[in-house]
Order: structure tokens, then sequence, then C-alpha cells
């Protein structure tokens, strides 16, 4: 389970601090999705990366707590951390291209996974990507956006973790691939203690993804309401959470 009481993110200035986040406040149990909206620039990504500590303290404040498992991250060690970062807590960035070192071989990336030889396979084929001996044998520049978007969600997918954290899955794959995560996170969710928190500004593949959804924007997150109320556009009223979303587009 995550649970996330944030009071503030500030970003530092010489001469002026800018808050950029403020009263983010909720409990992620496991088998579930949540997905956070937002249009571009709303902070989407800064509020994932403060979580498990990514941002970096000289330009960042981050005021609050994030307890995951029981534990608050705020106070966790430095070895703790990268312990979850690398069993338990996985992120599948939108710029997944640049989430790997251009000076190694993708297959350094399968030698840090004990995953099985025929899963690996089978979830290569399923997401249309090269077999692991060829993609191995490749650096990261020959992979397009969308195919490093992929491999990264099948790296995370072998790894297992507790939980996955997705920014923008569907901003370099094209509708088929898209629907090939939905059916994946969603066999994800269904195995004992695994959940995903989503930030998109896709409401659409939002609503796919069921659970539950809220909006960013003013610096603050809405409530989470449950994605199939907002299936029916007609039993909305113009404050809910849908009619917001669609004014900031």
């Amino acid at each position: 389970m995550l649970k996330i009481a944030l009071d503030k993110i500030i970003l530092k200035g010489s001469s002026q601090n800018k808050l950029l986040l403020q009263n983010i406040n909720f409990t992620l149990p496991a088998n579930n999705i949540f997905t956070i909206l937002g249009k571009n620039g709303s902070g989407k990504t800064t509020l994932v990366k403060a979580l498990t500590k990514l941002l970096d303290e000289n330009y960042f404040e981050v005021n609050g707590k994030v307890f995951f498992e029981n534990e608050n991250l705020f106070l966790a060690a430095n070895d703790k951390l990268n312990f979850l970062r690398r069993i338990k807590i996985k992120y599948v960035f939108q710029d997944a291209i640049n989430c790997f070192d251009p000076l190694k071989k993708l297959g350094y990336y399968f030698s840090l996974i004990d995953c099985n030889n025929f899963e690996t396979e089978k979830t290569l084929g399923y997401f249309r990507l090269p077999s692991r001996n060829k993609i191995s044998s490749m650096f990261p520049y020959e992979l397009s956006g969308g195919m490093a978007q992929r491999l990264m969600f099948v790296f995370t997918l072998i790894a297992s973790p507790s939980l996955i954290i997705m920014d923008e899955p569907t901003s370099g794959i094209d509708v088929g691939v898209a629907n090939l995560f939905l059916l994946k996170m969603k066999e994800f969710i269904s195995q004992p203690g695994h959940s995903i928190l989503m930030i998109t500004q896709d409401i659409d593949f939002a609503v796919k993804a069921g659970g539950k959804i809220a909006l960013l924007k003013d610096n603050s997150l809405s409530e989470f309401v449950p994605a199939e109320s907002l299936l029916n556009e007609d039993s909305l009223n113009t404050d809910n959470l849908l009619s917001a979303y669609r004014k900031l587009l």
C-alpha cells in the first residue's frame, strides 16, 4: 500500500522560491490502478519523482511523508531507497530511451533481472519487440521512442515489483499497443499486492484502465473518483472532474 501526505513541493530559486504542489493526500491500496490527469506543466512528473526522493534536493524542497509498506520513504536510508527502487517500486518514464545508458548494450539490463527466459521471450513478443538475443545486442540509440517505452515496460513486468509508476504511457505508442498496455496493466494488478500509479493527459486511456482518477490542477489534487463514473457524461454536471479537465485542454 502507498500512502501519500505531501504538504508542499517547492522549486528553489536564487531570489524567490516557487510553490509547485501542495496538499497532495491519497492512499493507493493494493490491486488498484490510480490515475492522475493533468496537462503539460501541471507538475505530474515532479509529483511522482518526489515520491521516492528522485528530485534533486539542490533545486527542490519536499515537505511531507510517503509511506510504502508502512515505511516512510523520506526517512529511509539511501541503500534502502535504492533497494526499493530496484526491487519493489519501478518507474516507466515517458522519455524511456534516456533511462538507458547509451554506452551499454541492452543485454546489460536483462542481466540485472532474474528472469525466466520463456516468459521474457513471450512478453517481448507480446509487445511486438525483437527476441531477447537480438535486442540484447542493440544499443539504446537503435530503438525508436515507442520501442524504448515498450521495452522499459517489459523490464518492469519481468521484475514483478509491488508498485509500478507510469509516466504518460501512451505518449510514444499507437492505439493497438496502448491496448496491449491496458491488458498487461490489468493482469499485473490482479496479482496479490500489486498496484499501479499512472500520470497522463490521455483521459480515454485513463478511463479504460479503470480504477480511480483524480485531476491535478492549480497546484493541488482533486478527490479520486471511480473511472466508470466518467463514462456517462450526461450524468455529470459542469463542475465535475471530466468537465474541469476538458476545459484545460
